[in-house]
């Protein structure tokens, strides 16, 4: 039998699991928190899962290891100097593991973390095959070294021991291995990772700027740290329960997954301070929401949003949800350790409405109304873009109020002013009016298509240019 490599990508996550197989033996790698498809998928092919190897203690997901070993009795494998509260095989640098015919090798390439490894996996011929490198390396970039502070340790210490790491554990070997990332384009952990999630080690030798040949640690230390953003706060909570174990998933999901009439629904709103989480999509939203509701929908980045929006990650959770969706939003709560969902809206806003229960809209227009509004009148314009995207290019006069840092930035704003709110796309601005509403804001207006409908008006914005080095 062939040896088979399957990565299961899961685009909300940015975030990479592979299940590989041969001779009847499964090794998953950063698996998610559900478990049941890399068991399904295992008993399909009549295999065992024999190893669950994490490449490090993840902090912007909760991994499904632990609940994975008990259905399973598979090992869980960390690298050197990993310690936790359940029963984990640490490895030692360089100890290989037998799956089938093929062994897998543990790199320890700390940089990211201290216990951050690599998995070089060789084939039947003992030939090097490929590498899961965790978020020691991306396609594009590397992992931030900012996560693992110790009181001995500051983050140019960890970007040093990730250049080495790179430079001794990686960069020697063949130009012709494959490289599975646990990350692509969307993920927090690095500043500018590719849209593609397999990739070549000899291409990224010729082209991510922090493998090149005649780099300093220096320069690698300085270019790797320049500009990251600080981390989402949920990022420590996450990587704590992946050192100390977890809720099982399904417990999560059973606790989660029960209809709500309007006044049960009321009343845990009120009485348990749940929050009510609005996952419909946008433009469902504006047109009627339950008050003091905050929106974070389905058809976006989700999970991240949840997790960097909503402070409290033991927050009682009920939801507004699509029909067929409920099960969906609870597990995509649980992949960032957000377990606490008590229930849905069962029949959802239409059986708010029927039982004479008050509904609130959002404004809502267009880009050529918003464009018309400007011309004719003076316009308070937040800018809820990413620090990069606004700095790439805005609209004159607009303030800049990040998302990511609402909760830090409330003050910059004032309820007694109508505020007209633009994202890149119209998610994230219907996010933050949620969050502005919620607070007392009654004078807000989304503009539908955010920046991208914008730019095709006539509306004078702000470029960056790159200045002259003449």
């Amino acid at each position: 039998m062939k040896m088979k490599i399957e990565q299961l990508y899961t685009g909300c996550l940015a975030q990479g699991a592979y299940y590989i197989e041969s001779e009847g033996e499964v090794a998953i790698i950063d698996p998610l928190r559900e478990t049941r498809q890399y068991i399904d998928k295992a008993e399909a092919n009549n295999a065992k899962i024999k190893y669950i190897f994490e490449t490090h203690f993840h902090a912007d997901f909760v991994s499904g290891h632990v609940d994975l070993a008990k259905k399973t009795g598979a090992t869980i494998v960390y690298g050197p100097g990993a310690n936790t509260n359940y029963d984990i095989h640490s490895a030692t640098d360089n100890e290989e593991f037998r799956i089938g015919k093929l062994t897998i090798k543990v790199l320890h390439t700390p940089g990211h973390t201290l216990e951050s490894s690599t998995y070089l996996l060789k084939d039947k011929n003992g030939k090097d095959h490929a590498i899961f490198s965790g978020d020691t390396l991306f396609l594009g970039d590397v992992g931030r070294p900012d996560l693992a502070i110790k009181s001995d340790l500051t983050s140019e210490d960890l970007a040093g021991m990730l250049f080495d790491s790179l430079r001794n554990k990686i960069m020697p070997l063949a130009d012709d291995v494959i490289v599975y990332p646990a990350h692509g384009a969307g993920s927090a952990c690095g500043k500018n990772l590719s849209k593609e999630t397999v990739g070549i080690l000899g291409e990224q030798k010729q082209s991510n700027y922090a493998l090149r040949a005649d780099m300093t640690k220096a320069e690698f230390v300085k270019e790797v740290l320049d500009g990251i953003a600080p981390p989402p706060q949920y990022f420590a909570k996450n990587a704590m329960m992946n050192k100390s174990g977890y809720a099982d998933f399904e417990d999560v999901l059973k606790q989660g997954d029960k209809p709500l009439s309007p006044d049960d629904f009321e009343a845990l709103a009120n009485h348990e301070t749940a929050l009510v989480l609005d996952v419909r999509p946008q433009a469902d939203y504006t047109k009627g929401h339950i008050p003091n509701s905050i929106f974070i929908g389905l058809n976006g980045q989700f999970a991240p949003w949840v997790g960097a929006l909503i402070t409290d990650i033991k927050q009682p959770i009920v939801l507004v949800a699509p029909e067929g969706k409920e099960s969906e939003a609870i597990t995509r709560l649980s992949r960032v350790g957000y377990d606490n969902t008590l229930g849905y809206l069962e029949g959802g806003i239409k059986s708010w409405k029927s039982s004479g229960r008050a509904i609130e809209t959002l404004e809502s227009i267009s880009a050529e109304t918003f464009a018309e509004r400007i011309k004719n009148d003076t316009v308070n314009i937040l800018d809820v873009r990413k620090d990069g995207e606004y700095n790439s290019s805005h609209l004159e006069n607009a303030q800049h109020f990040a998302l990511d840092f609402i909760n830090e930035n409330m003050s910059q704003v004032d309820k007694n002013k109508t505020y007209h709110i633009h994202c890149a796309g119209g998610y994230r601005s219907v996010i933050a009016a949620s969050i502005l509403k919620a607070r007392g804001f009654t004078d807000l207006v989304d503009v539908a298509g955010g920046f991208g409908a914008i730019k095709k008006t006539d509306l004078p914005t702000t470029d960056f240019v790159c200045p002259s080095t003449l």
